[in-house]
């Protein structure tokens, strides 16, 4: 921003010239050799150290502003002109209080002048308090004594809310005039400048304004510009990147130490929070890589509650969580943390369903007729959002070659029955991790498979599972079974839309003739020969259809006889599968899926349970 002057920014003065110097005043490596008048007539502190008229050599060590400042403040002594700007007023205000450069010594006096350019041009301005604020991190503790410090950070807080304010009644105003509205200046947009504060004083800064009432997204905006500044591009969302920094122990401290002060400063959480998922994720990876295994403790459980809160909102990416390279673990992954995230969602649910609960109690029978846990409510879809994401999760770390099974299988239980509409991705997963861990004991194996709803995996993937080696035999059976028993209730259910289609068929015809262009074209008898001739040709299919169904079943109980018997083998598996396949490509079942009804379904499903116990698995 261009700095404009102020009439009161020029201090003029007549000169003293053509005398001869008295006084060597030392500050620090600068010495300067003045005269004592003109500088006893402003400075109460030169005054007192010239008491006694001998002295001619004066040290001042502690000038804030260094020599700079100090041959400023001389130059202002002697009535030359300086002008009083952004680079300078701080160290001139502080120089001024230091020699006691105040009205009680002279009128006018640099301690007022620069006092009137601070209340008239710095502190109604963010950006340039803001400046101001930055220059006094050198003058600690002559700043804060002065009080200036806080005042210029007060003055942020104060106009920044004032702009919030200002912001919202205009939009108000726009919206009940029905006007365009203006294109609106970012709330945040001095928000960046903060970046050349160090972390004290944005701490301090950052403090000012929440407790003052600045909006939320405003504040999140402003840790994260401020994150990526200070810490140069750390955030690197790609683990091995990050391995491949060679980061030195002391910044590697001033790093997590930025981290931790920006995770307090985070504004509170909520379901639906103004803090972005993948910054909040990229905080949490710093964490763990910046920090050894027994700090940041706290700092890290605040991230992974957050992360817990909302979910719903991740992507993939926000989860691959690298493990802390000086950590014991030899994995790629952070499972622990990962699982502790989860469980913090599911947890939530829980709360939620209890509340619900206990306000359905006192709720009128109309408003309870609306169901919060039918597929479309906002509840169910984030359930199903979480378990895709777990479900790409796990077949992401499935390829790690260091996880252990006992991991893989307590992520893969995690979540509810009811959260998996469909097996399919679990199903992904498993089969990934059993071809990248091939040598594992059969227990875990099946373990493993024990983990998938065989009830739930779609046609392709009972395809594809009957055929698969590397699962046990307890779950090639199991698909096979569920697959009888949906090619059992496709059938039968085919009858009905059979006798809809000619029933149907028998009231449109005569409609039909009637019609003045159709009636010409085919008789009535030759519609009742056409429609009978139809009627005969799907019984016969279905007749065939359920000779075929029959084989089957025999095949089915010839294979549970064999394993009975004898091991399993994987030949057998195949030629069933085989005529599974055959059987499937005879009859298009996608079709017929809208017309199995309700109580088809729960019929097999009741089936299901009462000969679970008899089945191989």
């Amino acid at each position: 921003m261009e700095y404009r002057r102020s009439p009161y920014m020029i201090i003029k003065f007549k000169p003293i010239s053509d005398v001869s110097s008295d006084l060597t005043v030392q500050v620090g490596s600068s010495s300067f050799g003045l005269h004592k008048f003109p500088l006893v007539s402003r400075s109460g502190k030169i005054r007192k150290l010239l008491a006694d008229s001998k002295i001619s050599n004066v040290c001042l060590s502690n000038v804030p502003g260094g020599p700079e400042a100090f041959e400023l403040a001389a130059k202002f002594c002697y009535g030359i002109n300086i002008e009083i700007n952004l680079l300078n007023i701080a160290k001139l205000r502080c120089a001024s209080h230091y020699l006691e450069m105040t009205e009680d010594f002279s009128e006018d006096n640099l301690a007022t002048k620069t006092e009137h350019v601070l209340k008239e041009t710095i502190l109604p301005s963010i950006s340039n308090s803001i400046i101001v604020l930055h220059h006094c991190e050198t003058l600690i503790p002559v700043s804060e004594d002065l009080n200036l410090v806080n005042r210029l950070i007060i003055a942020i807080a104060n106009n920044a809310c004032k702009e919030q304010l200002t912001s919202g009644l205009l939009k108000l105003d726009y919206s009940f005039s029905g006007t365009n509205i203006e294109p609106e200046t970012p709330l945040d947009w001095w928000g960046k400048s903060l970046a050349i504060l160090n972390l004290d004083f944005f701490q301090r800064v950052v403090s000012a304004v929440k407790s003052k009432g600045l909006r939320q997204d405003v504040i999140s905006k402003i840790l994260i510009s401020y994150t990526n500044k200070s810490l140069q591009g750390l955030i690197v969302r790609d683990p091995k990147l990050e391995k491949e920094r060679v980061i030195d122990l002391e910044s590697k401290k001033k790093q997590r130490l930025i981290i931790e002060t920006i995770i307090r400063l985070l504004p509170t959480q909520g379901r639906r929070s103004s803090v972005p998922m993948a910054f909040l994720s990229s905080l949490l990876k710093m964490v763990i890589a910046t920090s050894s295994s027994a700090s940041s403790g706290s700092c890290r459980s605040d991230l992974e509650r957050r992360i817990g809160l909302q979910l719903d909102q991740a992507i993939l990416e926000d989860v691959l969580i690298p493990i802390n390279p000086n950590g014991i673990n030899n994995t790629m992954y952070d499972i622990d943390s990962i699982l502790r995230i989860f469980s913090i969602f599911l947890n939530l649910d829980e709360d939620d369903e209890e509340e619900e609960h206990h306000h359905r109690q006192f709720r009128d029978e109309t408003e309870m007729i609306y169901d919060f846990d039918s597929p479309g409510s906002p509840k169910q879809s984030s359930i199903l959002k979480v378990s895709k994401l777990m479900d790409n999760y796990l077949a992401e770390i499935a390829l790690d070659p260091n996880l252990t099974t006992s991991k893989f299988i307590a992520l893969a239980e995690l979540l509810p029955d009811h959260a998996r509409i469909i097996s399919d991705g679990l199903y992904r997963a498993v089969d990934i991790y059993l071809k990248v861990h091939p040598n594992i004991k059969d227990s875990e194996r099946y373990r493993l498979t024990k983990t998938i709803d065989s009830q739930k995996l779609s046609q392709e993937a009972c395809s594809h599972a009957a055929q698969n080696e590397r699962l046990p035999v307890q779950m090639a059976v199991q698909v096979l079974y569920f697959e009888q028993i949906r090619l059992r209730n496709a059938m039968s259910s085919s009858i009905g839309p059979t006798q809809f289609l000619f029933n149907s068929n028998c009231h449109q015809f005569p409609q039909r003739s009637g019609s003045g262009a159709g009636s010409g074209a085919i008789s009535p008898r030759d519609n009742y020969a056409s429609v009978r001739r139809e009627n005969r040709e799907l019984k016969l299919e279905v007749a065939r259809m359920r000779m075929r169904l029959t084989d089957l079943e025999k095949d089915h109980i010839s294979i549970k006889q064999e394993l009975v018997k004898s091991n399993p083998g994987t030949k057998l598996f195949k030629s069933f599968a085989k005529k599974i396949s055959k059987l499937n490509s005879l009859f298009s079942f996608s079709s017929l899926k809208p017309s199995l009804s309700t109580k088809a379904s729960s019929e097999s499903r009741f089936l299901f349970q009462k000969r679970r116990r008899h089945s191989v698995s």
